[in-house]
């Protein structure tokens, strides 16, 4: 990966993210994101930041003697936080599509099976395993076997790191030359909408 690369770019900023979320280390911190909105950064901050804070929601609703009703309560917030997601992916998706709005598909143009931030979205995730991993690779009160066992996956994770970055950057390039062009479907999540899930609109007013 190039150093200015869209993918390195990306790994900074999600690592920059995840390094000031555990500076607390609390779901619920206020988050601040200092950078202009109209940027990229913005959006990416913003993504990992989401990703960031329901990693540990999905740590906490694993407790097995959590309270069902504090149990609950987190399961809606992370169905909150999923549409959250997807909202800011689709922010970064049409990030891109104002980006390459000149560019001309060629004849034989293909389009991708992945949306750029959709292959986005999974580095932001893979980041945080890498942290993470991380972390237990150096975790002292854990044992040699667990250390060593950790440290093996952690080496994976750096190589698919490179691998999913080198990707995401050929895509954009793709993209650029007009190679491959952008189709970029909504989400269209029904589990939120009260129109479209069973349960809600059964119970409409």
């Amino acid at each position: 990966m190039r150093q200015d690369s869209t993918s390195q770019l990306s790994i900074n900023i999600f690592r920059e993210s995840i390094d000031k979320y555990h500076l607390i280390n609390e779901v619920e911190q206020a988050f601040e994101n200092l950078y202009p909105p109209d940027a990229l950064e913005y959006l990416l901050y913003r993504k990992n930041w989401i990703d960031t804070v329901q990693w540990h929601y999905e740590d906490l609703i694993r407790d097995p003697e959590i309270d069902p009703i504090e149990g609950m309560k987190l399961k809606r917030l992370i169905d909150a936080s999923n549409q959250d997601r997807t909202e800011t992916v689709e922010y970064i998706d049409s990030y891109f599509l104002n980006q390459f709005k000149e560019v001309a598909p060629q004849k034989d143009a293909t389009v991708n099976s992945e949306s750029p931030a959709w292959a986005l979205d999974r580095l932001s995730i893979l980041e945080l395993k890498i942290y993470h991993m991380e972390e237990e690779a150096s975790r002292q009160e854990a044992s040699e076997s667990h250390r060593e066992k950790c440290n093996t996956k952690l080496q994976v994770l750096l190589t698919q790191r490179e691998d999913l970055g080198a990707a995401i950057d050929h895509l954009l390039q793709d993209i650029a030359s007009g190679s491959k062009y952008m189709k970029v479907y909504k989400q269209m999540k029904m589990y939120n909408d009260e129109d479209t899930n069973p349960v809600l609109y059964r119970v409409k007013p």
